[in-house]
């Protein structure tokens, strides 16, 4: 897939798009993207960041926010014990992933990071 392309990429509609990704689909997406995984269900990929602080994960936090907000694509977004940050995608409308999910995921990726050293 080549995670520059997606990074090139920007966020589609969700309504309207079809069936969710196949578990092999996302496998095959999710192979270029540093720290995602896919959870059991095959419906959503995550990322957890062990930030370097509180302002860090909230300077992080808005970050992510920016990009969501330019894609159109939001993720859900947990903060806990001050510095435990995890992402989740996935593609509410379809009730699964879409390349949507990937796309915001390789930009996530692009953000610079204060994680603990």
């Amino acid at each position: 897939m080549g995670n520059e392309s997606l990074t090139q990429k920007k966020c589609q509609p969700c309504e309207g798009m079809g069936k969710p990704f196949s578990r092999d689909q996302a496998q095959k997406y999710l192979s270029d993207l540093h720290g995602w995984q896919i959870d059991s269900t095959g419906k959503i990929i995550s990322r957890d960041f062990l930030m370097k602080n509180f302002m860090a994960a909230i300077r992080l936090i808005n970050k992510v926010a920016e990009v969501a907000e330019e894609e159109n694509h939001h993720p859900d977004i947990h903060l806990v014990g001050y510095r435990k940050l995890r992402i989740d995608l996935s593609t509410h409308a379809i009730g699964g992933l879409s390349e949507n999910d990937f796309i915001v995921a390789a930009k996530i990726n692009q953000l610079p990071a204060e994680l603990k050293s």
